[in-house]
Protein backbone atom coordinates (compact mmCIF):
# COMPACT_ATOMS: atom_id res chain seq x y z
CA UNK A 1 0.00 0.00 0.00
CA UNK A 2 1.38 3.39 -1.08
CA UNK A 3 -0.32 6.43 1.43
CA UNK A 4 0.81 9.78 0.28
CA UNK A 5 -0.43 13.77 1.37
CA UNK A 6 -1.98 15.35 -1.11
CA UNK A 7 -2.72 19.34 -0.42
CA UNK A 8 -5.91 20.32 -1.80
CA UNK A 9 -4.68 22.72 -4.08
CA UNK A 10 -3.53 19.81 -5.90
CA UNK A 11 -6.84 18.77 -6.26
CA UNK A 12 -8.65 21.84 -7.27
CA UNK A 13 -6.13 22.07 -10.34
CA UNK A 14 -6.75 18.21 -11.38
CA UNK A 15 -10.69 19.40 -11.39
CA UNK A 16 -11.20 18.29 -8.29
CA UNK A 17 -10.55 14.37 -9.20
CA UNK A 18 -10.70 12.35 -6.12
CA UNK A 19 -9.04 9.55 -7.77
CA UNK A 20 -5.72 8.54 -7.01
CA UNK A 21 -4.60 8.29 -10.67
CA UNK A 22 -3.37 12.22 -10.90
CA UNK A 23 -1.47 12.33 -7.85
CA UNK A 24 0.05 9.01 -7.22
CA UNK A 25 2.24 8.48 -10.82
CA UNK A 26 4.91 11.32 -9.96
CA UNK A 27 2.48 13.30 -12.80
CA UNK A 28 2.74 16.18 -9.99
CA UNK A 29 6.15 16.13 -9.60
CA UNK A 30 7.02 16.48 -13.15
CA UNK A 31 4.41 19.13 -13.70
CA UNK A 32 6.40 21.20 -10.98
CA UNK A 33 10.01 20.30 -13.05
CA UNK A 34 8.69 21.32 -16.49
CA UNK A 35 7.10 24.83 -14.50
CA UNK A 36 10.58 25.58 -13.36
CA UNK A 37 12.11 25.12 -16.84
CA UNK A 38 14.15 28.33 -18.58
CA UNK A 39 13.17 26.76 -21.34
CA UNK A 40 9.65 27.02 -22.88
CA UNK A 41 6.75 23.87 -23.09
CA UNK A 42 3.65 23.29 -25.62
CA UNK A 43 0.80 21.92 -25.00
CA UNK A 44 0.27 18.27 -27.15
CA UNK A 45 -1.89 19.66 -28.93
CA UNK A 46 0.07 22.12 -30.98
CA UNK A 47 2.22 20.31 -31.68
CA UNK A 48 0.14 17.11 -33.42
CA UNK A 49 -1.15 17.50 -37.17
CA UNK A 50 -4.71 18.93 -37.22
CA UNK A 51 -4.34 19.97 -33.41
CA UNK A 52 -6.07 17.69 -31.26
CA UNK A 53 -7.35 15.50 -34.30
CA UNK A 54 -4.25 14.22 -34.17
CA UNK A 55 -4.60 12.33 -31.36
CA UNK A 56 -6.50 9.14 -32.65
CA UNK A 57 -8.80 7.22 -30.92
CA UNK A 58 -9.66 4.89 -33.99
CA UNK A 59 -13.25 3.55 -32.34
CA UNK A 60 -14.00 0.04 -32.16
CA UNK A 61 -15.25 -2.20 -35.10
CA UNK A 62 -16.67 -5.19 -36.05
CA UNK A 63 -13.45 -7.35 -36.45
CA UNK A 64 -13.80 -10.25 -39.41
CA UNK A 65 -10.93 -12.47 -39.34
CA UNK A 66 -8.93 -13.72 -42.47
CA UNK A 67 -5.98 -16.21 -42.97
CA UNK A 68 -5.47 -15.08 -46.81
CA UNK A 69 -2.76 -12.74 -46.92
CA UNK A 70 -4.44 -11.52 -49.79
CA UNK A 71 -7.70 -10.54 -47.84
CA UNK A 72 -6.41 -9.01 -44.87
CA UNK A 73 -4.29 -6.66 -43.51
CA UNK A 74 -1.87 -7.55 -40.53
CA UNK A 75 -3.47 -6.44 -37.49
CA UNK A 76 -1.96 -5.65 -34.10
CA UNK A 77 -3.12 -5.72 -30.31
CA UNK A 78 -2.42 -3.90 -27.64
CA UNK A 79 0.52 -6.00 -26.83
CA UNK A 80 1.65 -6.49 -30.63
CA UNK A 81 2.64 -3.09 -30.89
CA UNK A 82 5.29 -4.26 -27.38
CA UNK A 83 6.65 -7.37 -29.62
CA UNK A 84 9.60 -7.93 -31.40
CA UNK A 85 8.10 -10.32 -33.93
CA UNK A 86 5.57 -9.03 -35.87
CA UNK A 87 5.31 -11.53 -38.57
CA UNK A 88 2.66 -13.82 -37.01
CA UNK A 89 0.23 -11.05 -36.15
CA UNK A 90 -3.94 -11.85 -37.41
CA UNK A 91 -4.88 -10.58 -40.61
CA UNK A 92 -8.23 -8.64 -40.24
CA UNK A 93 -10.38 -8.21 -43.55
CA UNK A 94 -9.34 -5.45 -46.18
CA UNK A 95 -13.11 -4.98 -45.72
CA UNK A 96 -13.13 -4.03 -41.98
CA UNK A 97 -10.04 -1.76 -42.46
CA UNK A 98 -11.79 0.26 -45.51
CA UNK A 99 -14.78 0.86 -43.34
CA UNK A 100 -12.51 2.53 -40.77
CA UNK A 101 -9.18 3.74 -42.40
CA UNK A 102 -8.29 5.01 -38.86
CA UNK A 103 -7.04 1.35 -37.87
CA UNK A 104 -4.14 2.48 -40.27
CA UNK A 105 -1.22 3.36 -38.33
CA UNK A 106 2.09 4.90 -40.55
CA UNK A 107 5.88 5.05 -39.11
CA UNK A 108 7.23 7.82 -37.30
CA UNK A 109 3.85 7.83 -35.08
CA UNK A 110 3.84 7.27 -30.75
CA UNK A 111 1.27 4.64 -29.73
CA UNK A 112 0.23 4.96 -26.33
CA UNK A 113 -1.81 1.83 -25.18
CA UNK A 114 -5.79 3.76 -23.80
CA UNK A 115 -7.29 0.63 -21.57
CA UNK A 116 -6.15 -2.06 -19.25
CA UNK A 117 -2.50 -1.11 -18.84
CA UNK A 118 -2.70 1.87 -19.95
CA UNK A 119 0.75 4.35 -20.78
CA UNK A 120 2.88 1.70 -22.49
CA UNK A 121 4.29 3.29 -25.63
CA UNK A 122 5.80 1.69 -29.13
CA UNK A 123 7.48 4.10 -31.57
CA UNK A 124 6.02 3.19 -35.38
CA UNK A 125 8.86 1.83 -37.12
CA UNK A 126 8.76 1.41 -41.17
CA UNK A 127 8.26 -2.21 -40.90
CA UNK A 128 4.87 -0.87 -39.17
CA UNK A 129 3.99 1.45 -41.37
CA UNK A 130 0.23 0.74 -43.50
CA UNK A 131 -0.73 -2.15 -40.72
CA UNK A 132 -3.95 -1.92 -38.77
CA UNK A 133 -4.21 -1.49 -35.04
CA UNK A 134 -6.57 -1.99 -32.69
CA UNK A 135 -9.02 1.07 -30.99
CA UNK A 136 -7.55 0.10 -27.43
CA UNK A 137 -3.87 2.33 -28.63
CA UNK A 138 -4.03 5.68 -29.23
CA UNK A 139 -2.42 7.28 -31.88
CA UNK A 140 -0.24 10.58 -31.50
CA UNK A 141 0.74 12.02 -35.17
CA UNK A 142 3.37 14.35 -35.17
CA UNK A 143 3.48 17.72 -36.84
CA UNK A 144 6.89 17.26 -38.75
CA UNK A 145 7.18 20.89 -39.14
CA UNK A 146 6.79 21.76 -35.34
CA UNK A 147 8.77 18.71 -34.15
CA UNK A 148 10.33 16.13 -34.56
CA UNK A 149 8.45 12.61 -34.15
CA UNK A 150 11.45 10.55 -32.57
CA UNK A 151 11.88 13.15 -29.68
CA UNK A 152 8.28 13.57 -29.15
CA UNK A 153 7.88 9.77 -28.36
CA UNK A 154 11.40 9.59 -26.24
CA UNK A 155 10.01 12.48 -24.05
CA UNK A 156 6.00 10.90 -23.93
CA UNK A 157 7.84 7.54 -23.18
CA UNK A 158 9.90 9.28 -20.78
CA UNK A 159 10.07 8.90 -16.65
CA UNK A 160 8.53 12.68 -16.79
CA UNK A 161 6.46 11.86 -19.73
CA UNK A 162 4.54 8.25 -18.94
CA UNK A 163 3.30 10.15 -15.35
CA UNK A 164 1.73 13.03 -17.40
CA UNK A 165 -0.01 10.44 -19.69
CA UNK A 166 -1.66 7.84 -17.36
CA UNK A 167 -2.69 10.72 -14.59
CA UNK A 168 -5.54 11.49 -17.07
CA UNK A 169 -6.58 7.61 -16.72
CA UNK A 170 -10.10 6.83 -15.76
CA UNK A 171 -12.45 4.22 -14.52
CA UNK A 172 -12.39 1.94 -11.38
CA UNK A 173 -12.42 -1.28 -12.74
CA UNK A 174 -11.01 -1.30 -16.85
CA UNK A 175 -9.40 2.20 -16.95
CA UNK A 176 -8.92 4.65 -20.17
CA UNK A 177 -7.52 7.32 -21.49
CA UNK A 178 -8.72 9.38 -24.10
CA UNK A 179 -7.36 11.74 -26.61
CA UNK A 180 -8.54 14.57 -24.99
CA UNK A 181 -6.98 13.55 -21.26
CA UNK A 182 -3.76 14.05 -23.20
CA UNK A 183 -3.91 16.93 -25.58
CA UNK A 184 -2.95 19.42 -22.63
CA UNK A 185 0.31 17.31 -21.65
CA UNK A 186 3.32 19.93 -21.84
CA UNK A 187 6.37 18.97 -24.10
CA UNK A 188 9.49 20.73 -23.26
CA UNK A 189 11.53 22.20 -25.95
CA UNK A 190 15.29 21.48 -25.50
CA UNK A 191 16.56 23.22 -27.96
CA UNK A 192 17.25 22.02 -31.69
CA UNK A 193 20.91 20.11 -31.00
CA UNK A 194 19.20 17.91 -28.33
CA UNK A 195 15.83 17.07 -30.20
CA UNK A 196 17.27 16.27 -33.26
CA UNK A 197 20.11 13.83 -31.33
CA UNK A 198 16.90 12.74 -29.33
CA UNK A 199 15.18 11.71 -32.56
CA UNK A 200 18.39 10.45 -34.40
CA UNK A 201 18.88 7.83 -31.58
CA UNK A 202 14.86 6.69 -31.45
CA UNK A 203 15.14 6.59 -35.64
CA UNK A 204 18.52 4.47 -35.30
CA UNK A 205 16.64 1.98 -32.74
CA UNK A 206 13.33 1.49 -35.23
CA UNK A 207 16.21 1.38 -38.65
CA UNK A 208 18.10 -1.49 -36.03
CA UNK A 209 14.54 -3.20 -35.30
CA UNK A 210 13.89 -3.16 -39.20
CA UNK A 211 17.09 -4.89 -40.05
CA UNK A 212 16.82 -7.62 -36.99
CA UNK A 213 13.60 -8.78 -39.20
CA UNK A 214 15.48 -8.62 -42.33
CA UNK A 215 17.73 -11.36 -40.71
CA UNK A 216 15.48 -13.44 -39.27
CA UNK A 217 13.18 -13.54 -42.84
CA UNK A 218 16.80 -14.35 -44.53
CA UNK A 219 17.55 -16.93 -41.98
CA UNK A 220 14.15 -18.46 -42.58
CA UNK A 221 14.01 -18.49 -46.20
CA UNK A 222 17.77 -19.65 -46.14
CA UNK A 223 16.49 -23.04 -43.71
CA UNK A 224 13.62 -23.79 -45.88
CA UNK A 225 15.67 -23.74 -48.95
CA UNK A 226 18.55 -25.62 -47.94
CA UNK A 227 16.65 -28.23 -45.91
CA UNK A 228 14.53 -28.81 -49.52
CA UNK A 229 11.09 -29.18 -47.92
CA UNK A 230 9.55 -25.46 -49.55
CA UNK A 231 8.21 -27.75 -52.21
CA UNK A 232 6.96 -30.08 -50.25
CA UNK A 233 5.47 -27.26 -47.91
CA UNK A 234 3.70 -25.75 -50.36
CA UNK A 235 2.00 -28.43 -51.98
CA UNK A 236 0.80 -29.27 -48.52
CA UNK A 237 -0.95 -25.64 -48.27
CA UNK A 238 -2.32 -26.33 -51.29
CA UNK A 239 -3.94 -29.83 -50.54
CA UNK A 240 -4.99 -28.92 -46.72
CA UNK A 241 -8.84 -28.88 -46.01
CA UNK A 242 -10.63 -28.75 -42.88
CA UNK A 243 -11.80 -32.59 -42.24
CA UNK A 244 -11.95 -35.10 -39.90
CA UNK A 245 -9.08 -37.87 -39.96
CA UNK A 246 -8.75 -41.47 -39.05
CA UNK A 247 -6.42 -42.70 -36.26
CA UNK A 248 -5.91 -46.25 -35.56
CA UNK A 249 -6.20 -48.15 -32.51
CA UNK A 250 -2.29 -49.30 -33.13
CA UNK A 251 -0.80 -45.46 -33.23
CA UNK A 252 -2.67 -44.67 -29.99
CA UNK A 253 -1.29 -47.64 -28.08
CA UNK A 254 2.31 -46.61 -29.51
CA UNK A 255 2.11 -42.91 -28.80
CA UNK A 256 -0.23 -43.11 -25.92
CA UNK A 257 -1.63 -39.35 -26.98
CA UNK A 258 -5.34 -39.25 -26.90
CA UNK A 259 -5.35 -35.52 -27.77
CA UNK A 260 -6.84 -34.99 -30.94
CA UNK A 261 -4.40 -32.03 -31.93
CA UNK A 262 -1.30 -34.84 -31.41
CA UNK A 263 -2.54 -36.11 -34.94
CA UNK A 264 -3.39 -33.10 -36.88
CA UNK A 265 -2.57 -33.96 -40.39
CA UNK A 266 0.16 -31.04 -40.74
CA UNK A 267 2.23 -31.74 -38.09
CA UNK A 268 1.46 -35.46 -38.90
CA UNK A 269 3.32 -35.40 -42.13
CA UNK A 270 5.96 -32.56 -41.83
CA UNK A 271 6.65 -35.11 -38.87
CA UNK A 272 6.72 -38.15 -41.34
CA UNK A 273 9.06 -36.34 -44.17
CA UNK A 274 11.34 -35.81 -41.82
CA UNK A 275 11.69 -38.71 -40.14
CA UNK A 276 11.78 -40.31 -43.47
CA UNK A 277 15.34 -38.52 -44.34
CA UNK A 278 18.57 -41.10 -42.62
CA UNK A 279 20.27 -37.10 -41.39
CA UNK A 280 16.93 -36.80 -38.60
CA UNK A 281 17.95 -36.53 -35.20
CA UNK A 282 15.74 -36.25 -32.13
CA UNK A 283 16.30 -33.05 -30.70
CA UNK A 284 17.00 -34.62 -27.35
CA UNK A 285 20.10 -35.98 -29.11
CA UNK A 286 21.61 -32.44 -30.39
CA UNK A 287 20.49 -30.66 -27.80
CA UNK A 288 19.43 -30.74 -23.45
CA UNK A 289 15.99 -30.14 -22.94
CA UNK A 290 15.09 -29.69 -19.62
CA UNK A 291 12.79 -27.13 -17.25
CA UNK A 292 13.94 -26.34 -13.40
CA UNK A 293 11.73 -26.82 -10.78
CA UNK A 294 9.38 -24.09 -8.95
CA UNK A 295 11.26 -21.09 -6.54
CA UNK A 296 10.00 -18.65 -4.21
CA UNK A 297 10.43 -15.64 -6.07
CA UNK A 298 12.31 -12.70 -3.20
CA UNK A 299 12.68 -9.54 -5.42
CA UNK A 300 15.27 -6.52 -4.21
CA UNK A 301 16.02 -3.01 -5.59
CA UNK A 302 17.47 -2.99 -8.77
CA UNK A 303 21.19 -2.43 -7.79
CA UNK A 304 21.19 -5.30 -5.39
CA UNK A 305 19.82 -8.52 -7.34
CA UNK A 306 19.60 -10.42 -10.83
CA UNK A 307 17.77 -8.75 -13.66
CA UNK A 308 14.42 -11.51 -13.78
CA UNK A 309 12.08 -12.17 -16.87
CA UNK A 310 8.88 -13.69 -16.47
CA UNK A 311 8.00 -16.11 -19.88
CA UNK A 312 6.08 -13.31 -21.24
CA UNK A 313 8.57 -10.49 -21.01
CA UNK A 314 10.76 -12.28 -23.07
CA UNK A 315 9.06 -11.61 -26.08
CA UNK A 316 9.24 -8.03 -25.02
CA UNK A 317 10.66 -5.68 -27.45
CA UNK A 318 12.80 -4.36 -25.24
CA UNK A 319 14.32 -7.27 -22.76
CA UNK A 320 14.86 -4.67 -19.58
CA UNK A 321 14.11 -6.72 -16.55
CA UNK A 322 11.35 -4.81 -14.33
CA UNK A 323 11.92 -7.29 -10.85
CA UNK A 324 15.24 -8.04 -9.48
CA UNK A 325 15.97 -11.38 -7.98
CA UNK A 326 17.65 -11.42 -4.45
CA UNK A 327 21.00 -12.78 -4.98
CA UNK A 328 21.88 -14.36 -1.61
CA UNK A 329 18.18 -15.16 -0.68
CA UNK A 330 16.86 -17.14 -3.19
CA UNK A 331 17.71 -20.81 -3.10
CA UNK A 332 19.84 -22.41 -6.01
CA UNK A 333 19.98 -19.36 -7.86
CA UNK A 334 21.96 -20.68 -10.16
CA UNK A 335 19.82 -22.86 -11.62
CA UNK A 336 17.59 -20.26 -13.38
CA UNK A 337 20.78 -18.06 -14.40
CA UNK A 338 20.76 -17.66 -18.22
CA UNK A 339 23.89 -18.02 -20.84
CA UNK A 340 24.02 -16.22 -24.35
CA UNK A 341 22.95 -18.46 -27.19
CA UNK A 342 20.43 -20.62 -25.08
CA UNK A 343 16.91 -21.38 -27.18
CA UNK A 344 14.58 -20.77 -24.88
CA UNK A 345 10.31 -21.95 -24.97
CA UNK A 346 7.75 -21.00 -22.40
CA UNK A 347 5.93 -24.02 -21.82
CA UNK A 348 2.23 -22.30 -21.25
CA UNK A 349 0.39 -20.65 -22.80
CA UNK A 350 -2.37 -20.25 -25.30
CA UNK A 351 -1.98 -21.96 -28.59
CA UNK A 352 -1.46 -18.94 -30.85
CA UNK A 353 0.11 -16.87 -28.26
CA UNK A 354 3.56 -17.20 -26.63
CA UNK A 355 3.45 -20.93 -26.27
CA UNK A 356 5.71 -22.94 -28.77
CA UNK A 357 7.40 -19.80 -30.27
CA UNK A 358 11.29 -20.14 -28.93
CA UNK A 359 13.37 -16.92 -28.08
CA UNK A 360 16.79 -16.98 -28.62
CA UNK A 361 19.08 -15.45 -25.23
CA UNK A 362 21.01 -12.59 -26.29
CA UNK A 363 23.45 -10.46 -24.47
CA UNK A 364 20.70 -8.76 -22.86
CA UNK A 365 19.53 -12.08 -21.12
CA UNK A 366 22.91 -13.22 -20.61
CA UNK A 367 23.59 -13.79 -16.88
CA UNK A 368 19.51 -12.72 -16.13
CA UNK A 369 17.59 -15.21 -14.21
CA UNK A 370 14.02 -16.57 -15.87
CA UNK A 371 11.05 -18.21 -14.61
CA UNK A 372 9.96 -21.76 -13.77
CA UNK A 373 7.77 -21.72 -16.64
CA UNK A 374 10.92 -21.09 -19.35
CA UNK A 375 11.91 -24.74 -20.92
CA UNK A 376 16.04 -24.52 -21.53
CA UNK A 377 16.91 -25.85 -24.98
CA UNK A 378 21.10 -26.06 -24.55
CA UNK A 379 23.40 -27.36 -27.66
CA UNK A 380 25.16 -30.28 -26.60
CA UNK A 381 27.72 -29.97 -29.13
CA UNK A 382 28.96 -26.65 -31.50
CA UNK A 383 28.78 -28.63 -34.29
CA UNK A 384 25.51 -27.29 -35.03
CA UNK A 385 24.97 -23.82 -33.65
CA UNK A 386 22.19 -22.20 -31.16
CA UNK A 387 21.56 -19.98 -33.63
CA UNK A 388 20.27 -22.37 -36.27
CA UNK A 389 18.12 -24.44 -33.65
CA UNK A 390 15.86 -21.58 -32.97
CA UNK A 391 15.66 -20.80 -36.60
CA UNK A 392 14.66 -24.50 -37.08
CA UNK A 393 12.22 -24.31 -34.19
CA UNK A 394 10.55 -21.07 -34.60
CA UNK A 395 10.17 -21.55 -37.93
CA UNK A 396 6.30 -21.33 -38.33
CA UNK A 397 5.99 -23.64 -41.68
CA UNK A 398 8.22 -26.85 -39.38
CA UNK A 399 9.17 -25.94 -36.03
CA UNK A 400 5.49 -24.75 -34.65
CA UNK A 401 3.81 -27.49 -35.62
CA UNK A 402 6.09 -30.22 -34.27
CA UNK A 403 6.12 -27.97 -31.17
CA UNK A 404 2.43 -27.34 -30.41
CA UNK A 405 1.70 -31.01 -31.35
CA UNK A 406 3.35 -32.36 -28.35
CA UNK A 407 1.50 -29.67 -25.63
CA UNK A 408 -0.80 -31.27 -23.58
CA UNK A 409 -3.84 -29.80 -21.32
CA UNK A 410 -7.01 -27.97 -22.60
CA UNK A 411 -7.48 -24.66 -20.86
CA UNK A 412 -3.83 -23.90 -20.19
CA UNK A 413 -1.79 -26.27 -22.55
CA UNK A 414 1.67 -26.95 -21.43
CA UNK A 415 4.81 -28.10 -23.35
CA UNK A 416 6.96 -30.89 -21.30
CA UNK A 417 10.92 -31.59 -22.09
CA UNK A 418 9.96 -35.42 -22.17
CA UNK A 419 7.93 -34.82 -25.17
CA UNK A 420 10.06 -32.54 -26.77
CA UNK A 421 13.16 -34.64 -26.68
CA UNK A 422 11.61 -36.47 -29.46
CA UNK A 423 10.85 -33.89 -31.50
CA UNK A 424 12.46 -34.79 -35.52
CA UNK A 425 15.66 -32.52 -36.12
CA UNK A 426 17.39 -32.00 -39.45
CA UNK A 427 20.69 -30.64 -39.32
CA UNK A 428 22.65 -29.07 -42.37
CA UNK A 429 25.82 -28.31 -43.64
CA UNK A 430 28.67 -26.85 -41.11
CA UNK A 431 28.77 -24.00 -43.46
CA UNK A 432 24.94 -23.17 -44.04
CA UNK A 433 23.85 -23.87 -40.35
CA UNK A 434 26.68 -21.16 -39.36
CA UNK A 435 25.27 -19.02 -42.11
CA UNK A 436 21.83 -19.31 -40.54
CA UNK A 437 23.15 -18.64 -37.16
CA UNK A 438 25.24 -15.50 -37.91
CA UNK A 439 22.00 -14.36 -39.25
CA UNK A 440 19.89 -14.90 -35.88
CA UNK A 441 23.25 -14.04 -33.72
CA UNK A 442 23.26 -10.44 -35.67
CA UNK A 443 19.34 -9.84 -35.80
CA UNK A 444 18.96 -10.31 -31.65
CA UNK A 445 21.83 -7.90 -31.11
CA UNK A 446 20.61 -5.37 -33.39
CA UNK A 447 17.55 -5.55 -30.94
CA UNK A 448 20.08 -4.95 -28.14
CA UNK A 449 21.18 -1.88 -29.80
CA UNK A 450 17.99 -0.84 -30.48
CA UNK A 451 16.73 -0.75 -26.69
CA UNK A 452 19.99 0.50 -25.93
CA UNK A 453 19.57 3.83 -28.37
CA UNK A 454 16.21 4.50 -27.25
CA UNK A 455 17.39 4.04 -23.69
CA UNK A 456 20.03 7.30 -24.26
CA UNK A 457 17.57 9.05 -26.21
CA UNK A 458 15.47 9.48 -22.90
CA UNK A 459 18.74 9.66 -21.08
CA UNK A 460 19.49 12.44 -23.15
CA UNK A 461 15.89 14.22 -22.29
CA UNK A 462 16.14 13.17 -18.46
CA UNK A 463 19.02 14.75 -17.65
CA UNK A 464 18.14 18.47 -19.56
CA UNK A 465 14.89 18.27 -17.62
CA UNK A 466 16.85 17.13 -14.01
CA UNK A 467 19.01 20.05 -14.44
CA UNK A 468 16.21 22.37 -15.46
CA UNK A 469 17.45 23.49 -19.00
Amino acid sequence: MRLKEVPFTWIQRWGMRLDTAPYMGDAVEARFVLESLKSKTQPLRELTAGGIAGIVHAGRIKRQWVEDPRYGTPFLSSTDILRADLTQCSLISNRAVRSNPLLIIHKGWTLITRAGTVGRMAYSRPDMDGMACTEDVLRVIPDKARILPGYLFAFLSSRFGVPLVTSGTYGAIIQHIEPEHISDTPIPRLGDELESESHRLIEEAASARCLASTRLEQAQRLLLRALKLDVFLEELRQSEEDVGQVVLASEIAETMRLEGYYYNPRARRIAERIRARPEHRPLGNIADVYDVPPFKHIYVESGNGVPFFTSGELFNLDRRASKFLSRTRTKNLHLYILERGWVLLARSGQLGGILGKPQYADSALNGAATSDHVIRIVPKEKAIPAGYIYAYLSSREIGYPLLTRTMTGHSIPALWPSQLASVPFLPLSDGEMKKIHSLVEEAFELRVTATACEDDARALIERALSEGV
